[in-house]
C-alpha cells in the first residue's frame, strides 16, 4: 500500500494544528457558526440528525491494521454520546413505530455508539463524536496519516478505486498510483474547492468494471490500445440522485500522461458553466446532458489551449509516474513452494467436502489473485444484529489482527461496505476462515441478497426521508436460512434513505428508496438496475415497479419479488462442481421484463394501505 512521505505526514499534521485553531476561535465566539461551517466541513465535520458526523477519508480503500486500530480507538473513546442526547434521540426514533415481521415479530430501532459505518465510497463514518472533542480527534487521526479533507463541500472528493487494485487477476495496470497522483493533485486545489457541486472521481484498471465507473463524475477505465499503448477511456457525466444519469464517454482512448491536463479542461468547464443557481441541478451530470456535443466541444478547447498555449503544466512524467508508484510498497511475501498448488487445492477440496459452509466460503469470500499462489479474501461485515457495513470498537480492532496474522497488515474497504485481506497465502485460508468464523466475520454471503448495501438514512442523517437500517435489518432476518440465500444466488439489494442515494438504490437489482408522505415513512421499489459489473451488465438505473410501499409492507415485498423470480427462472447445464444451476436473478428480469415482478410486489400490498400508495 502507499507510504506516505514526510510532506504527507506534515500536510495532515498542519491541517489537524489549523483545525483545533479554528475550533478554539469559534468556542470562544471570535469565529461566527456561519463562518466556522465551511471549515468544519471542509475536514469532514457533519452537523446529522442528533449529534455530529466525522467522514474519514480512505483514499482508493487501503487501510492499515495500524489505521484501523486508531479508527477503533475513536470509536471506543469519542465515538460516545451523552445519555441526555442518546435517550431523547431514541425517544424521536421509536415515535417513527417498528416494522411487522410476517412470523409476528417486530423490527425496531435501537440507536448503537461506539462503532465505525464502512461507506460505498470507501470512507468511514462515526455518527456521535461531540464537537468540542472534535480537534483531539483529527490529531489522533493525523497520528497515522487519516484525515477528513474533502470528505464534504463542493469539491473533488475522496479518489475511489476498484478493491482489487493491484491484485486483481483481470488487471490491465494498477490503477493505484494515478489514483494517488489525482489525489494529491485535487487536494486544496486552488481553483476547484467551490465547485458549482461535490465532485467524484473513480478509477478501475481492470478489465470487469468493480468500481461503478459509469456512476461517477468522472469514470477512468485504463486499457491497452492497438499500439500496446497505455491510457484512459475517460467517462463524464455520471451519478444518482434525482436524475440518475450514466456517463457518457468522452474519450476512448486518452494517453495516461495527459490524465490530469484531460481532467483540468473538464472540471474548468464544468466550474465555468455548471448551474450554481439550483441545487438540484448544479452537479456536471446536468451540465453534460443538457449541452451535449457543446460541452464536450468547449473541453476539448480547454484542453487544447492547456497542452498547447499553457505547455501542458499538468503533464504526468515518466519520473513523476515512478515516485509515485515506488511508494505503493508490495509486502514481503513468502510465495514459497511455487509448484504446490495442486496439492493445496486438493486439501482445500477435502476440507471443504467435510465443512459445507467452509466450501461455501471458499466459493463467494475468497477471490482469485494476480499471483497464484495468493487469494484476496473478503471478511463479511453484512450480518445479523448490525447495520450493514458497521463495525464496533472490538470488531475493528479484531479484523486488524487478522490482517496481521493473515495479510501483511493490509486491508481494502469496498464499495459494498465490506473489508478485504488482499495478501492472504492460499495454504492459511482454513485457519483464516476459523479465525473469522469466530468473530462472525466469515458469512458466506458476499455477493448474496444479504450483502446489501445500505446507507444510515433516518435514523442519523438530516437529509434522510426514510429509515434505511431497520428494512435492512427486516430483511436479513428473514433470509438467515443459507441453503435458501445459495438457492437464490447473486442478487445486489441496496437501500437508501432519500434520493440522494447514498446506498445506490437506481443501481440495485433490486432498490429501495425511502420517501416522505405526510410525515410517514414509505418506500419506493425499483428493479433491474445495473453497477457495470460482469453480473450485473453495463451500468444502468432501474425502473420503479409502482406506488410507494409502506414500511410494514416491504419485507413481503421483497419475499414476493423472489418468490417470482423462483417461478420464472430458468435452468441452466449442471455443474460438476456445484450441482443444478439457475440463471441470476437479474438475467430472470431482463428476459421477462418487470410485469409479473411489478404484478408480484403489487400484490403483496396490506389492505389498509392500498388507498395511500396511490398517491405516496
Amino acid at each position: 500500500m502507499y507510504q506516505y512521505t514526510e510532506f504527507d505526514k506534515q500536510f495532515i499534521r498542519l491541517r489537524a494544528e489549523q483545525y483545533r485553531d479554528q475550533l478554539e476561535r469559534y468556542q470562544a465566539g471570535t469565529l461566527l457558526g456561519d463562518e466556522f461551517k465551511p471549515l468544519r466541513l471542509q475536514n469532514g465535520w457533519y452537523v446529522q440528525r442528533y449529534a455530529p458526523m466525522l467522514r474519514v477519508a480512505v483514499p482508493y480503500g487501503e487501510l492499515s491494521s495500524t489505521q484501523l486500530r486508531v479508527l477503533a480507538r475513536v470509536a471506543r473513546e469519542y465515538d460516545q454520546p451523552d445519555a441526555t442526547l442518546l435517550a431523547d434521540a431514541q425517544a424521536a426514533q421509536e415515535k417513527l413505530g417498528d416494522i411487522p415481521l410476517a412470523d409476528g415479530r417486530r423490527i425496531n430501532t435501537r440507536l448503537k455508539y461506539g462503532y465505525g459505518h464502512f461507506t460505498t465510497r470507501t470512507n468511514v463514518q462515526f455518527n456521535w463524536i461531540p464537537l468540542d472533542k472534535s480537534a483531539d480527534v483529527m490529531d489522533l487521526l493525523a497520528s497515522v496519516q487519516l484525515h477528513g479533507i474533502q470528505t464534504s463541500g463542493n469539491c473533488i472528493r475522496n479518489i475511489n478505486s476498484d478493491a482489487l487494485a493491484g491484485i486483481a487477476a483481470d488487471e490491465i495496470a494498477d490503477p493505484r498510483p494515478f489514483a494517488e497522483i489525482l489525489r494529491q493533485w485535487s487536494t486544496l486545489h486552488p481553483e476547484f474547492a467551490f465547485l458549482p457541486r461535490k465532485f467524484k472521481v473513480s478509477l478501475s484498471g481492470a478489465r470487469e468494471d468493480r468500481a461503478a465507473l459509469g456512476w461517477y463524475d468522472v469514470g477512468l477505465q485504463l486499457l491497452k490500445n492497438e499500439a500496446g499503448e497505455l491510457g484512459f477511456k475517460v467517462r463524464v457525466g455520471g451519478g444518482m440522485g434525482r436524475t440518475p444519469t450514466i456517463s457518457p464517454v468522452l474519450r476512448e482512448f486518452l494517453p495516461w500522461n495527459q490524465l490530469m491536463n484531460y481532467l483540468e479542461a473538464v472540471i474548468r468547464v464544468y466550474n465555468r458553466y455548471g448551474r450554481r443557481d439550483n441545487l438540484w441541478k448544479a452537479r456536471i451530470k446536468i451540465l453534460v446532458k443538457s449541452e451535449g456535443q457543446s460541452y464536450i466541444d468547449q473541453v476539448d478547447e480547454e484542453f487544447r489551449q492547456i497542452v498547447e498555449v499553457e505547455g501542458g503544466p499538468h503533464t504526468i512524467t515518466q519520473a513523476e509516474y515512478d515516485r509515485v508508484a515506488a511508494n505503493f510498497r508490495e509486502p514481503a511475501l513468502d510465495l514459497s513452494p511455487a509448484d504446490a498448488e495442486a496439492e493445496t487445492l486438493a486439501l482445500l477440496r477435502a476440507a471443504a467436502g467435510e465443512d459445507r459452509n467452509f466450501g461455501r466460503w471458499l466459493e463467494s469470500n475468497v477471490l482469485p489473485h494476480r499471483l497464484p499462489q495468493l487469494r484476496a479474501v473478503v471478511l463479511s461485515f453484512k450480518r445479523l444484529g448490525y447495520a450493514p457495513g458497521d463495525a464496533t470498537a472490538d470488531q475493528m480492532d479484531a479484523a486488524a489482527d487478522l490482517a496481521d496474522r493473515f495479510s501483511h497488515g493490509e486491508m481494502r474497504v469496498t464499495h459494498e461496505q465490506n473489508l478485504v485481506l488482499p495478501w492472504v497465502r492460499r495454504d492459511q485460508l482454513p485457519a483464516l476462515y476459523k479465525a473469522a468464523k469466530a468473530l462472525s466475520l466469515a458469512q458466506p454471503n458476499i455477493g448474496l441478497l444479504t450483502d446489501m448495501i445500505a446507507c444510515p438514512g433516518g435514523d442519523f442523517c438530516s437529509l434522510a426521508n426514510a429509515r434505511s437500517l431497520p428494512i435492512a435489518e427486516a430483511i436479513t432476518e428473514r433470509y438467515q436460512d443459507l441453503d435458501e440465500l445459495w438457492d437464490l444466488g447473486e442478487i445486489d439489494l441496496h437501500i437508501s434513505g432519500c434520493i440522494n442515494s447514498c446506498g445506490h438504490h437506481h443501481s440495485g437489482h433490486i432498490g429501495i428508496l425511502g420517501v416522505d408522505k405526510d410525515g410517514k415513512e414509505w418506500y419506493q421499489v425499483t428493479l433491474g438496475g445495473a453497477d457495470g459489473s460482469d453480473l450485473s451488465g453495463p451500468a444502468q438505473p432501474g425502473k420503479v415497479i409502482g406506488p410507494s410501499f409502506s414500511a410494514s409492507e416491504v419485507p413481503g415485498v421483497i419475499e414476493a419479488l423472489l418468490a417470482t423470480y423462483r417461478e420464472h427462472r430458468q435452468a441452466l447445464p449442471a455443474d460438476a462442481a456445484h450441482g443444478p444451476r439457475h440463471e441470476h436473478f437479474i438475467d430472470t428480469v431482463r428476459r421477462v421484463g418487470i410485469e409479473p415482478f411489478k404484478a408480484a410486489g403489487n400484490a403483496a400490498r396490506h389492505p389498509a394501505d392500498a388507498d395511500q400508495a396511490a398517491t405516496a
